[in-house]
């Protein structure tokens, strides 16, 4: 049983009349009867009672309907489904991300690519940065994303698509606390709390390029917090600040945050294999994050789409 026979029968069954039938069909009569005629044959059974004057079902011909008419509005569904899928306005997404992308830039990329392809899953387990930089290379997630600048490994495009403010989190006593902004080199002998890279990773790697950026080198003395903002980091004497980002603030209520000065950015990376066989929804949220607006506040290049770095890590802003 082909489904050109059944999408026939069908239409000679909605029609009863093999001419009126053939014509919704775009096909000549004869073409129809011989296809109804095979179906007949393999059925071992008449589905339609002919007359000079009339054409009706037989007792066969109505249980063959029922079920045709589930078939072929399966076939429709699963066309459907297919083009849906191939447009990229259906499937799975597996965006793996490290925890400091989770407060603000996962949930902004989710209602944006939301909006555009509403059909698509997105599925966003977090992960540890080394555990996340093997996954993208082995294709167990589709697209990672992390804080931080990474080198990118053989078959995986790297893209800094979008950056936030760093600030500085002080006492309220310190020296520092009552001015707009604060120059990294005044804190350099200020024993700074540093992130342990055990618990984290990527923000721990973030940081100290930060400092690189802008070559300073304080006296560090390790947070015992282990949350990843470090919301009392001041309960701890021999801290005098610690990093921050805008999305890592919450909850800072005895912490003054200031912005650094210059202004320096913390660069997000996205990373997807080009090469590797994806869906049309994993090229569809690519370009949809890179391509996206950031969240308030961040920054991102003008030159959407374009591989390499942001070029003010370690100074202004790059564009909004």
């Amino acid at each position: 049983m082909e489904l050109r026979q059944l999408e026939a029968f069908a239409a000679v069954a909605a029609e009863l009349h093999f001419g009126r039938a053939a014509e919704s069909l775009h096909m000549g009569q004869a073409t129809l009867s011989e296809l109804i005629q095979r179906l007949e044959r393999e059925l071992g059974t008449l589905l339609f009672t002919r007359t000079t004057r009339r054409v009706s079902l037989t007792g066969a011909g109505t249980e063959l309907l029922t079920r045709s008419r589930v078939i072929l509005d399966d076939v429709v569904a699963a066309a459907a489904a297919v083009r849906r899928v191939a447009d990229g306005a259906a499937g799975t997404v597996r965006v793996g991300i490290t925890p400091p992308v989770a407060p603000v830039l996962a949930t902004h990329l989710r209602s944006v690519f939301g909006l555009d392809a509403p059909g698509v899953v997105l599925d966003v387990p977090r992960m540890w940065l080394p555990t996340l930089a093997a996954a993208v290379a082995d294709g167990s997630v589709d697209v990672a994303i992390t804080c931080g600048l990474l080198a990118d490994p053989a078959g995986v495009a790297s893209e800094v698509f979008c950056a936030e403010p760093l600030l500085v989190g002080l006492r309220a006593q310190h020296r520092l606390a009552s001015v707009d902004r604060v120059r990294l080199s005044e804190l350099a002998h200020d024993v700074l709390g540093a992130t342990s890279g055990t618990l984290f990773p990527a923000w721990a790697l973030t940081q100290q390029q930060a400092l690189t950026a802008a070559q300073v080198i304080p006296p560090s003395a390790p947070l015992e917090a282990t949350d990843l903002a470090a919301t009392r980091w001041t309960e701890q004497a021999d801290v005098d600040w610690i990093l921050l980002i805008g999305s890592l603030t919450a909850g800072h209520d005895q912490t003054v945050v200031k912005p650094t000065e210059p202004l320096q950015l913390v660069p997000f990376t996205l990373q997807w294999s080009p090469d590797r066989a994806q869906t049309a929804a994993v090229a569809r949220f690519v370009q949809c994050a890179l391509t996206a607006e950031p969240p308030a506040g961040w920054y991102t290049q003008p030159a959407h789409l374009r591989h390499g770095r942001i070029s003010s890590v370690s100074g202004g802003p790059g564009g909004r």
